[in-house]
C-alpha cells in the first residue's frame, strides 16, 4: 500500500526532473551539432553525425583563452571555499558550544544580515576595496570568504546542536582545548554537514558574474562566466559555439554535485536546510 501511495509522488517529482533537465540536454545536443544540422532539424532531435569540432574550436579561439579563465575560476572558487569552511566552523562552534554574554544577541544580529540585499552595500564595498588598492586583484573575491558566511554559520550552527554534548564533555575531562573539541571531535562529524557548506559556496563562487565584472578589469585574471559573456558578444548567432562553451562551464559543477550528492542531501536533511 506504501508503494502505490508513492507512486503518484515519485511521477511527479520525475517529471519535475525531466523538466528541469530540458533546457541542459538542448545545450549539449546543439553543442554537438554542425550549424548546417541545427539550422535543419529540431532542437530536440540527438544529432546525426555527433561532431567535436565545436569544442576544439571554443578551446583554441584566441580571444577568450578558456584554458585560463578555468585556472582562475578554480582559484577563486577553490580559496573561498576553504576560507569559508574555515571561518563558519569555527564561529558555528562558538555559537552551538560555547556560553558567553550576549550570544543570543549576537547570533540574531549575524542573521539579521542575511537580510541586508547585496545591492546596498555594493558601492561601499567597491569603494573600500579601491581605497585598499585590492581592484583588478583576486583579493576582492577571496578575502571576505575568510571572514564567514551567515548562512553557512546558521548551518553548521544547527548541525552542531545536533550532536551528544556528552562527546564535549568527556573531551573536556581529558583535559582537551576546545580548539582540540572542534578539530578532533566536531569536525570528523561534520563531515555531511561541511560537504554541503563546501558545495554551496563552490559552486557559488564559480557562478559569480557580478564580483569579477566589477574588480576583474584585466582580462587574464577573469573568469568563466565573464569569459563566456565575452564570447556571447564575440560570437552572437553562433549557437553551436555558444552551447559548448556553456556546457564546457556548466559541466564541472554538474560533475561536482554527483560526486557529493550521498553527503550533500545528508547535510541539507541533518542541518534542517530547506
Amino acid at each position: 500500500m506504501k508503494g502505490a501511495r508513492a507512486l503518484p509522488m515519485h511521477g511527479v517529482l520525475t517529471l519535475g526532473s525531466a523538466i528541469f533537465l530540458v533546457p541542459f540536454y538542448v545545450m549539449l545536443v546543439m553543442s554537438l551539432k554542425s550549424p548546417e544540422e541545427i539550422a535543419k532539424t529540431n532542437m530536440l532531435s540527438w544529432p546525426q553525425a555527433i561532431t567535436w569540432d565545436n569544442y576544439r574550436e571554443v578551446l583554441t579561439n584566441p580571444g577568450v583563452v578558456f584554458s585560463l579563465l578555468l585556472k582562475n575560476t578554480v582559484l577563486i572558487s577553490a580559496l573561498s571555499m576553504v576560507g569559508t569552511l574555515i571561518s563558519s566552523v569555527m564561529v558555528a562552534y562558538a555559537f552551538a558550544r560555547l556560553k558567553f554574554p550576549g550570544r543570543d544577541r549576537l547570533f540574531l544580529i549575524l542573521l539579521s544580515t542575511m537580510m541586508l540585499p547585496g545591492i546596498v552595500t555594493m558601492i561601499p564595498t567597491y569603494v573600500l576595496f579601491a581605497k585598499l588598492h585590492w581592484v583588478n586583484t583576486f583579493l576582492p573575491l577571496v578575502v571576505p570568504a575568510f571572514l564567514g558566511s551567515a548562512y553557512n554559520i546558521f548551518l553548521l550552527r544547527q548541525f552542531f546542536l545536533g550532536l551528544p554534548r556528552e562527546l564535549d564533555e568527556a573531551a573536556l575531562l581529558d583535559g582537551a582545548s576546545h580548539w582540540a573539541i572542534l578539530s578532533r571531535v566536531i569536525v570528523p562529524l561534520s563531515g555531511p554537514a561541511l560537504t554541503t557548506v563546501g558545495v554551496f559556496t563552490f559552486i557559488g563562487a564559480w557562478r559569480d558574474f557580478m564580483g569579477p565584472l566589477l574588480y576583474l578589469n584585466d582580462p587574464e585574471r577573469q573568469t568563466l562566466e565573464v569569459g563566456l559573456r565575452l564570447y556571447k558578444t564575440m560570437n552572437e548567432e553562433q549557437w553551436h559555439l555558444l552551447m559548448a562553451a556553456s556546457v564546457m562551464v556548466t559541466l564541472p559543477l554538474i560533475v561536482l554535485f554527483l560526486v557529493g550528492q550521498k553527503a550533500f542531501v545528508r547535510g541539507i536533511v541533518m542541518t534542517g536546510g530547506k
